[in-house]
C-alpha cells in the first residue's frame, strides 16, 4: 500500500492516457462501437473512484503540498518531475475527474463516427489536465499545458461544426502565442536561479525563494508577470482576449464544450494562483487595479453579449466570460475571502455552464438547432428536461441555496474589502446574468408550441438523467454546505496568501471568512 501512496498522483494522472491507448487495441468491427464507449466511460470512472481516495485520504492542516513525487528528468538545465496536491488543486483534480464521465456518458448518442479516436482523445485530455493541476515543475507544467491543446483541437477541429476548422485553428493560434512566451519566461527564471542559487531549476518551490529584480511597469518582474499572465489570460479567458471562446464553443461537439467551460478554462485561474502570483508579488500589486478593471468589464461586457444572441450555445459561451471575469476580479482581490470565493466560483462554473452546455447538445440531438427561437412550449412535451433546465439555470444566475450564491457573494465581498467602485459595477452583472439566463428560459420553455416539430419531442431518456443528475446533486450540495469545500481549501489559501504577501498588503478576512463558512452549514447561503 505504501508503494501505491507513493505514485498516487502518477498513477491518477497517466492512468487515462493507458487505458486510452489500451482501448485502441478494441477491435471495432467485430465488437461494434459498444465496447469503446464503455470501455472510455469504465476508465474515467476508475480515475474517478481514484480521486476519491485522493480526496480522504488528504489532510488540509499536514504538508503544504502531499503525496510528492519526484525525479530527476534533465538536469543540466534543472527540470525535474515532480508533482505534488494542496487543497486548492485538489478540488481542480477532484471536478476533473468528477466531470469526464459525464462528458463520455453524454456522447454515447452524440458521436458517431470515428468512436475510437474521440474517446482515446477525451482521455488523453483528461491526462494532460490532471498533469497541469499536479506539476510542481513549471517545465513539466507547460508541457502538459501543450499536450491539453492538441486533443482539444482534433476534438473541435473533427467532430465539430460547419465553422470547425477556424475554430479550431484560432483556439490553437491564441494559445499557442501566449504559451511560447511563458516557455521564454520559464527559462528566464531557471536562468536566475543559476545566478542567485548557483544552479538551473524550474522547480516551483525553488523559484519561490528567488528575488526578481526591477519594479516598475519595465521592470524584469512586470515583464516576466505579463509573459505568464498573457498565457492565463487567453485560457481564462479575460476580455479583451476571449474572441477565441465563443467560436470553439459553438463549433466544439458536446462532450468538448463541456470539458473547455469546466477544466481548461480554469487553467487560467491556476496558473495565476500557483505560478504568477507568489513569483511576482511587486508586479501583481502594480497591476491589481487593471487586472480588476478587466475583470468587471468583462462581466459587464459578457452579460451584454449574451443577452442579444440568438444561439443558446453562443449563449452560454459568452455567459462564460461573464462568470470568469469575477473569478479574475476575486482573485486580484487579495484577500482570502475574494480568492476563497474565486476557486469557489471556478467549480462552480464547471458544474453549473458544465450542465447548461449538456443540455443545450440534448436538445440539438432532438430538433438539429440551437436557435432559440426554434422552441417555445416546451415544457408541455418535456418537462422533466424543463425542471433540470430551470436548477441549472438558477444556479447560474446566482441563486440562493445553489452553489453559484456562494461564490459570486464571497468574491462580491471581497472585492468590495479592495475597490468599492469596481466591486459595484461587478454587482450590476449578477443582475444582467439574470435578465439574459431568465429571458432565454422564458422563451425556449414557456409560451405556445409554435413549431409542429417541437409537439413530437421526447423527454429525458435513463442515460440523460444518470448524466445530469450528478450535477444537479453538486449544485445543491455545493449551495447548501460550502464548508465541505473550504475546510480543505483554506488552509492553502492562506498559505498562498502568505507566500504572495511581500509587496501585496493582504487584508486580514480570514476570520470573517470562517464565520461565514461556519454560518452556511446552519443555515441558508
Amino acid at each position: 500500500m505504501s508503494g501505491f501512496n507513493s505514485s498516487l498522483l502518477t498513477i491518477l494522472v497517466f492512468l487515462p492516457a493507458a487505458w486510452a491507448l489500451a482501448g485502441l487495441l478494441i477491435p471495432v468491427k467485430t465488437g461494434g462501437s459498444a465496447p469503446l464507449k464503455y470501455w472510455a466511460l469504465a476508465g474515467s470512472l476508475v480515475t474517478f473512484f481514484l480521486s476519491i481516495f485522493l480526496y480522504v485520504q488528504f489532510s488540509p492542516h499536514g504538508e503544504e503540498f502531499q503525496w510528492l513525487e519526484t525525479a530527476s528528468w534533465i538536469p543540466s538545465l534543472g527540470i525535474s518531475y515532480s508533482v505534488g496536491i494542496d487543497g486548492i488543486s485538489l478540488w481542480l483534480v477532484m471536478l476533473t475527474t468528477f466531470l469526464m464521465p459525464i462528458a463520455i456518458l453524454g456522447s454515447f448518442k452524440a458521436v458517431e463516427h470515428r468512436e475510437k479516436e474521440y474517446y482515446f482523445l477525451l482521455l488523453a485530455l483528461e491526462t494532460g489536465m490532471l498533469g497541469a493541476f499536479v506539476s510542481l515543475d513549471l517545465f513539466l507544467f507547460y508541457v502538459f499545458w501543450e499536450v491539453m491543446l492538441i486533443p482539444m483541437y482534433f476534438l473541435v477541429g473533427i467532430w465539430g461544426g460547419k465553422e470547425r476548422i477556424y475554430a479550431a485553428m484560432k483556439f490553437f493560434l491564441y494559445t499557442m502565442v501566449g504559451s511560447l512566451l511563458m516557455l521564454v519566461a520559464i527559462f528566464y527564471l531557471a536562468y536566475q536561479h543559476k545566478v542567485q542559487l548557483g544552479s538551473y531549476s524550474t522547480l516551483i518551490l525553488d523559484l519561490y525563494k528567488l528575488h526578481i529584480p526591477g519594479v516598475g511597469y519595465f521592470g524584469a518582474q512586470s515583464l516576466l508577470f505579463l509573459a505568464f499572465s498573457l498565457a492565463f489570460a487567453i485560457k481564462v479567458p479575460l476580455f479583451p482576449l476571449h474572441t477565441w471562446l465563443p467560436d470553439a464553443h459553438v463549433q466544439a461537439p458536446t462532450a468538448g464544450s463541456v470539458i473547455l467551460a469546466a477544466v481548461l478554462l480554469k487553467m487560467g485561474g491556476y496558473g495565476f494562483l500557483r505560478i504568477a502570483f507568489p513569483l511576482f508579488p511587486q508586479a501583481v500589486s502594480l497591476y491589481q487595479v487593471p487586472f480588476m478593471t478587466l475583470g468587471a468589464i468583462a462581466i459587464i461586457y459578457g452579460a451584454l453579449v449574451a443577452t442579444v444572441q440568438p444561439d443558446i450555445k453562443k449563449l452560454v459561451a459568452y455567459s462564460s466570460v461573464s462568470h470568469m471575469g469575477y473569478v479574475i476580479l476575486g482573485l486580484f482581490s487579495l484577500n482570502q475571502i475574494g480568492v476563497t470565493g474565486s476557486i469557489y466560483q471556478m467549480l462552480n462554473h464547471g458544474i453549473s455552464t458544465g450542465a447548461l452546455f449538456l443540455l443545450v447538445g440534448m436538445i440539438y440531438e432532438r430538433r438539429h438547432t440551437r436557435e432559440i427561437s426554434a422552441f417555445g412550449g416546451i415544457t408541455r412535451v418535456m418537462p422533466l428536461f424543463a425542471v433540470t433546465f430551470m436548477i441549472v439555470t438558477l444556479s447560474s444566475v446566482a441563486l440562493p441555496g445553489t452553489n453559484g450564491f456562494v461564490g459570486e457573494f464571497l468574491i462580491l465581498l471581497g472585492s468590495w474589502n479592495t475597490n468599492r467602485i469596481l466591486a459595484s459595477v461587478a454587482a450590476l452583472g449578477v443582475v444582467l446574468g439574470a435578465v439574459y439566463m431568465l429571458w432565454m428560459f422564458q422563451r425556449v420553455m414557456f409560451g405556445p408550441i409554435t413549431h409542429e416539430e417541437n409537439k413530437k419531442l421526447r423527454d429525458l431518456s435513463v442515460r440523460e438523467v444518470l448524466v445530469l443528475a450528478p450535477l444537479v446533486i453538486a449544485i445543491f450540495v455545493m449551495g447548501i454546505f460550502p464548508n465541505l469545500f473550504f475546510e480543505k481549501m483554506d488552509p492553502s489559501v492562506q498559505r498562498f496568501l502568505n507566500r504572495s504577501s511581500a509587496g501585496i498588503t493582504s487584508q486580514p478576512n480570514s476570520a470573517s471568512q470562517t464565520s461565514y463558512a461556519q454560518g452556511n452549514n446552519h443555515g441558508s447561503s
